[in-house]
């Protein structure tokens, strides 16, 4: 059982959308005549099928709950371009789909400024609809899930866990991906359901990809709270593709921070785009188009989070992890 009817090629969550192109502005540029159409466009993504390749340009758009906002951030698609390109290639073994971002592997239509430090060419491949989540704290809809049933995705947790308390152990909490609208979480057991043949296998490489990075940037101070993969699937074998441990599909926070949040009671502060969901929540948005505009401190903010990020994930070396 492939997907559940989905025929879509491996561009990750982003590739949705109408054939149009923006990475902060409406406009691509003098020579935008002589490139291929947009396959795909996405929240955050542009995709352009290249045959047996693709091509991901990250633009600077914010997503939040499933709607993008008109606002942009600043350096965003190129921050998260490379945050993924390293990881990437801290990776080892694990089968994936990134090829390069350097600008002289591109085509030579996509090395113009306009892509430089946001194209990545991958690998095509058929992507898996699930959205593979895994959770070492309680964080987000899984706390919220919590709080309703004193679950987490399906499964019974102890009682009296607090917001952002660690977990007994990392949990894989899948989602179906809803490429028009809310993705919905979703038990394991019905993930195994609606795909039996690759579902046990989904779990357990992502289980290990986030106990990978947790390791690593424990090492300098950061806890990985949480993190979504996607899979596709090329020649019968999975592949990790779309973005990996950015701030756009994880949370962070600095130990010492989250040890003075936790002891205090005080919201902890993430380094991620969570900045956004909280200042959206506190003007009660509804969490349906259009999103509200963002006040110029709350896309500051956002801005230096990332660009902190980025610093502490590109200094990590490939001899200074784990690759188990």
């Amino acid at each position: 059982m492939m997907e559940h009817g989905s025929s879509k090629v491996g561009a990750g969550k982003d590739a949705i959308g109408a054939p149009t192109m923006e990475h902060g502005s409406s406009k691509v540029g003098a020579d935008s005549h002589s490139l291929p159409p947009v396959t795909y466009r996405g929240k955050v993504r542009d995709v352009y099928d290249l045959g047996e390749r693709m091509l991901l340009v990250s633009s600077d758009r914010l997503s939040a709950f499933d709607v993008v906002f008109g606002d942009t951030i600043p350096d965003k698609g190129k921050i998260l371009n490379s945050i993924s390109a390293h990881w990437f290639s801290l990776l080892g073994d694990i089968q994936h789909h990134f090829i390069s971002a350097q600008t002289v592997a591109l085509p030579p239509a996509f090395r113009s400024p306009q892509f430089e430090g946001r194209a990545a060419l991958v690998k095509k491949t058929q992507r898996i609809d699930f959205e593979c989540v895994v959770r070492g704290f309680l964080m987000g809809s899984g706390y919220k899930e919590y709080q309703a049933k004193q679950t987490l995705a399906g499964e019974q947790l102890p009682a009296g866990l607090a917001r952002g308390a660690v977990l007994p152990e990392p949990r894989f909490t899948p989602a179906v991906k809803n490429d028009s609208g809310h993705d919905e979480n979703i038990p394991f057991a019905e993930m195994r359901a609606r795909l039996p043949t690759y579902a046990d296998e989904l779990k357990a490489k992502s289980l290990g990809l986030f106990a990978f990075a947790f390791a690593a940037l424990k090492e300098r101070g950061i806890y990985l709270l949480d993190t979504k993969f996607e899979f596709g699937l090329l020649n019968n074998e999975l592949l990790l593709i779309d973005e990996i441990f950015t701030p756009d599909s994880s949370r962070f926070v600095e130990i010492d921070a989250y040890n003075k949040a936790i002891a205090a009671g005080t919201e902890i502060p993430t380094m991620d785009k969570q900045i956004v969901r909280d200042y959206v929540e506190s003007i009660g948005w509804n969490k349906q188009p259009p999103a509200p505009k963002l006040p110029a401190d709350v896309i500051q903010k956002t801005v230096a989070q990332y660009r902190k990020m980025q610093e502490i994930i590109l200094s990590i070396k490939p001899e200074a992890i784990s690759r188990k």
